[in-house]
């Protein structure tokens, strides 16, 4: 183990705690005189506090090195601890190098000891660096960056660039805070190597880093030969806000939550992004946004919130994303409010069928587009966005401060996109803006509700609007199924703040409909799945993500 600065990787490209065997003697048949020979754990402990010396052996509280430097030159073991001591402070980095090899089955472990968490203090460059190898586990530490960490660092950096497409085996990262860096946690590989696999990362704060809260990157997209660099990652309970975004960068995306690329099989749940892109620099020609992805496959985003993204170059600013090249991937069950820009958003700028077969369904969008009105609070835009399904979700856009924009917004190459139960409500504009003149086949809506309260059409359509669903049906043949009408236009009696639920934020207490126009009035889908709250739907669910009360 080497405590020496190195680079891990190029820059982020945005676009168990396992306790040593016991002493164990096994006492042979009764009668007997012997006993088995002892079988001995290899495993060690090395504890280091700042009351140590680092002339004693390390291997108890008592013998406790003093200093992080006295780790150069250990190599560590599969089964191996180190744990600082909780409290207190330390001056890093801390690196992890191919040489100290941990197992997926007998992980290294990186920890505290005591009550509190230890402190890592680093002034340049990565806290904690994992380089070529894994069977890792970093649990219950404070990372703190400043100087050049802030612009070029990683908090914790996993990163591999070893040949022949080697994948490295669990990494565990658990209780962190971090925070100082370009990037709080970062995890990379590079052409010639897939990275890292089984990956998990619970119950993290990041916060006031630069650029991204959490990144997951690897070798440029290719469309025609897609590979990816990490398998199997998981977040959960994962909170990131305030990555402030770098003002002049304009080339690239900043003041992000939560970015997942290159990666086959990821899940988010439970996790959140706010407050993020406050400093973004107005002359970026893309982002920042909550939680999203792209060059991804088989995403799960799901119990998330994401609220408060800024976006100060008047593009994405969004909560949740799907941007290029993401396939049969998911966000459902989320909640997204009080964002620059939509609150879930699809894009892609290829035309090159990556971006397919993937879902939005069961989400709360409340008050979105705050500075971006005309992207909506569901944004379907780009050049070709495929087989996309988009239903039972609830979007409410008022009017605040004069800002208009719809509940729903399409634009670009659509194909096979179907919208279907979605509840649709604005107060002050279209509910739904369609900006080409699309087939059914390349855009279907049916079973939705189209409601403002005041009267305003509901939709525009390819330049043209339509007052009532009957007119817009006979133009274009949407809301229908089998040669039937669908859709409605109906009050929803949003609850508003007259009916609180308890551990549930306002946002969606106030959204939840309380008369019976919509219930079972949805079409029915398969496979049937509960509400926002979990509540079973029936064989006839509502329109929307909640179950009116």
């Amino acid at each position: 183990m080497r405590r020496t600065a190195a680079r891990l990787g190029p820059g982020a490209r945005p676009r168990r705690f396992v306790w040593p065997g016991l002493l164990t003697v096994a006492i042979v048949a009764a009668g007997s005189s012997c006993v088995s020979t002892p079988h001995y754990s290899t495993d060690r402990t090395y504890y280091i506090s700042p009351r140590g010396d680092d002339k004693r052996d390390g291997l108890s509280p008592g013998d406790a090195w003093r200093s992080l430097r006295r780790l150069d030159g250990v190599k560590l073991n599969p089964g191996d601890r180190v744990l600082l001591e909780g409290g207190a402070r330390f001056t890093g980095p801390l690196e992890l190098r191919q040489d100290d090899a941990g197992r997926a089955d007998r992980p290294v472990t990186i920890g505290s000891y005591g009550k509190d968490r230890a402190r890592i203090d680093v002034t340049g460059g990565n806290g904690i660096g994992v380089h070529n190898t894994a069977g890792v586990e970093i649990h219950n530490l404070v990372v703190v960056g400043k100087g050049t960490s802030y612009t070029n660092g990683g908090g914790i950096h996993l990163f591999s660039n070893l040949p022949d497409n080697k994948t490295l085996d669990r990494i565990g990262i658990s209780g962190v805070d971090v925070s100082g860096f370009r990037v709080g946690v970062q995890i990379g590989g590079t052409a010639g190597s897939t990275g890292f696999k089984n990956v998990t990362v619970n119950n993290a704060t990041l916060h006031d880093n630069k650029d991204i809260g959490l990144l997951t990157y690897g070798p440029r997209f290719n469309a025609a030969f897609p590979v990816y660099a990490h398998q199997n990652v998981s977040l959960n309970r994962v909170e990131t806000y305030n990555m402030v975004g770098d003002p002049s960068a304009a080339d690239h995306h900043t003041g992000n939550g939560i970015v997942l690329s290159s990666v086959n099989g990821a899940s988010v749940s439970r996790s959140s992004a706010h407050d993020n892109g406050v400093r973004a620099s107005k002359d970026a020609r893309e982002g920042p946004v909550g939680i999203w992805a792209f060059d991804a496959t088989r995403v799960m985003i799901q119990h998330s919130t994401a609220y408060r993204q800024n976006s100060g170059s008047k593009v994405d600013g969004a909560g949740f994303g799907f941007d290029s090249n993401v396939s049969r991937s998911v966000i459902q069950y989320n909640l997204a409010y009080g964002n620059d820009g939509p609150g879930f958003q699809t894009y892609t700028n290829a035309r090159n069928g990556a971006h397919t077969n993937n879902v939005i369904r069961y989400n709360i969008s409340s008050d979105n587009g705050r500075l971006l009105p005309h992207r909506g609070g569901i944004s379907i835009h780009g050049k070709d966005i495929r087989n996309l399904r988009v239903y039972q979700n609830t979007v409410v856009l008022t009017n605040t401060g004069g800002l208009l924009g719809p509940a729903l917004r399409v634009t670009g190459g659509a194909q096979g996109v179907v919208l279907r139960n979605n509840l649709l409500v604005t107060d002050a504009s279209p509910v739904v803006v369609i900006d080409e003149d699309y087939t059914t086949r390349e855009l279907s809506l049916q079973g939705n509700n189209y409601f403002s309260t005041d009267r305003r059409p509901a939709v525009r359509w390819a330049d043209r609007n339509y007052a009532d669903l009957d007119s817009w049906r006979s133009a274009t043949g949407q809301e229908f199924l089998d040669g039937r009408p669908t859709g409605l236009s109906v009050r929803p009696c949003f609850a508003g703040g007259t009916a609180p639920i308890v551990d549930v934020p306002a946002e969606v207490s106030q959204m939840v409909p309380t008369c019976r126009s919509l219930t079972g009035k949805g079409l029915a889908l398969e496979p049937a799945m509960p509400d926002y709250f979990g509540r079973a739907t029936g064989a006839s669910p509502p329109i929307g993500a909640i179950v009116p009360r």
